[in-house]
């Protein structure tokens, strides 16, 4: 049985493919002989996974990591990495189409060569997956099992044939992409984020059903490197739970680059003949059909929660995942868990996060327990421009009846984002009205993903917006905007009152 029938396809097969197969769930590897009962057993070997196991080994801990699939879960594998990889080589692609806006004149024959983009994802992905290999963890003295594990007990699990006893155990088997009941999809066929990674050919015409992160990332990438990209939204906004601004400016600018965009729609059912998959549509009452060479599912995520036999642990679990309370543990008080299998925060950091959460409340329960609702979570996504958010939305504000301030900056009247062409954009920020704390904030920026921290860090250390005014930010970056919307409240601040015992102050002074 070659790599591809024990793990799934991984395609084409190359030498960049290979040698992250043989990194990640290498053919010759023998599972070793369980030692005792571990300290801590950990199920699945993605991001929350490895973070699980590499503390507590590195902590002294006897620690049994099992892998049914890649070392690495959906981040190395179909997620993160290759997407970003395949976003970075769309935006050179667009830069250099647009590059007569910065007065560059660029070769007439400027094209994309499809296929060296995605061998260089593969490479690039090959490259950083020792990170995450099994030889890597096996040196940190971790026992790694490659195989299907299933519960066997409260205490035990088993993988291809043997039983691994254990004291704690984390699950961290992750989530896949969610396949939607629409009629005739499985039969005209279409790829998820743990497929569209191995296309070697550009589709001509793509349609993407789905506009949350996913759908809207690889929609523009797709687009730029040349794909006619129809992109269909069940909603009234892209990205549903963004702030609309955010959202807004997201579709002017799909159609303003030419991503044919329906909001309000709804796909009734596909169909294939000779080879054209057709899609059926009622965007608010209008019927339309749609053909392309390749449909792009994006709709979701499902907890991997079956083939685990988590009744035979006592782990409660349902249709969002297994489980757990505020320290991520399960119904069975020896088990917990991390990662996309039980939280709503679907992020690698927040997984990382997370696993470091469960691992000391399951190793060390007699210090003091941590929360996972007591992290700062931010997120980003990679669009152009990104869109970047932490914290509370100005709705979940209303909501509680929390009053705050909202401080909103244009990227326009930031210097350096005006000589950047990257004007299109903004910073708005809450700010509670009665500490000057900083509650939420969305960045709208083509690097917002690389700002949204100095936010973050505020929120984390309870440092007050105003105080960042007083951060001295380099001239000119776009960053500044950070600093101006600090600015901007400190001078809301400035009361009528205040102004005028300032002005009877200086002519007292005079």
């Amino acid at each position: 049985m070659d790599s591809n029938e024990r793990i799934g396809r991984i395609e084409p097969m190359d030498r960049y493919n290979s040698e992250l197969v043989q990194n990640a769930h290498p053919d010759d590897w023998d599972n070793p002989q369980p030692r005792g009962r571990y300290n801590l057993v950990v199920l699945g070997a993605g991001t929350a996974g490895l973070v699980s196991a590499a503390i507590a080994a590195s902590l002294g801990g006897h620690v049994a990591l099992v892998e049914r699939h890649l070392m690495g879960g959906d981040c190395l594998n179909v997620g993160c990495v290759p997407s970003k990889a395949m976003i970075r080589s769309s935006r050179a692609a667009f830069d250099l189409q647009n590059a007569s806006n910065f007065g560059i004149k660029g070769p007439s024959d400027c094209s994309v060569d499809f296929v060296a983009v995605m061998e260089r994802m593969r490479r690039l992905r090959s490259g950083i997956s020792p990170n995450d290999s099994v030889n890597r963890f096996a040196g940190l003295g971790v026992d790694v099992f490659l195989g299907d594990a299933r519960f066997t007990g409260p205490d035990a699990v088993e993988v291809g044939g043997q039983r691994l006893r254990f004291k704690k155990a984390i699950i961290a088997t992750g989530a896949r992409a969610a396949s939607p009941p629409i009629d005739g999809l499985a039969e005209a066929g279409y790829l998820t984020n743990e497929t569209v990674f191995s296309l070697t050919q550009l589709p001509r015409e793509l349609v993407v059903i789905g506009g949350g992160p996913i759908g809207c990332e690889l929609a523009q990438a797709f687009h730029r490197l040349g794909s006619a990209v129809t992109i269909i939204h069940h909603g009234p906004q892209f990205l549903s739970k963004e702030d609309p601004d955010a959202a807004t400016i997201l579709a002017q600018t799909f159609a303003r680059e030419g991503i044919e965009i329906l909001l309000n729609a709804e796909v009734e059912r596909a169909s294939v003949e000779n080879g054209v998959k057709t899609i059926h549509v009622n965007q608010s009452g209008r019927s339309l059909a749609l053909t392309a060479d390749q449909i792009l599912v994006g709709v979701g995520r499902a907890p991997n929660v079956e083939g685990l036999n988590l009744e035979a642990a006592g782990v409660a679990y349902g249709r969002s995942g297994v489980q757990v309370d505020d320290a991520l543990q399960t119904s069975n008080s020896n088990i917990y868990a991390a990662g996309d299998i039980c939280s709503a925060f679907k992020f690698t950091h927040a997984a990382d996060f997370g696993a470091r959460i469960a691992v000391q409340n399951a190793l060390f329960p007699f210090l003091p327990r941590k929360k996972f609702s007591g992290l700062v979570i931010p997120w980003c996504t990679y669009t152009d421009p990104e869109i970047a958010h932490v914290g509370a939305y100005a709705r979940q504000l209303d909501e509680q009846g929390i009053r705050y301030d909202t401080i909103k900056v244009e990227l326009s009247d930031v210097d350096r984002a005006v000589l950047d062409g990257d004007e299109e954009g903004f910073l708005k920020v809450h700010v509670n009205v009665r500490d000057g704390h900083v509650l939420g904030a969305t960045l709208v920026a083509r690097h917002a993903g690389e700002m949204i921290s100095e936010l973050t860090l505020a929120m984390t250390q309870k440092i007050k917006l105003g105080s960042v005014g007083n951060v001295i930010h380099p001239y000119p970056t776009q960053a500044e905007v950070i600093r101006k919307a600090a600015d901007q409240y400190n001078r809301k601040r400035l009361t009528p009152g205040r102004k005028k015992m300032l002005e009877w102050m200086l002519k007292v002074m005079r």
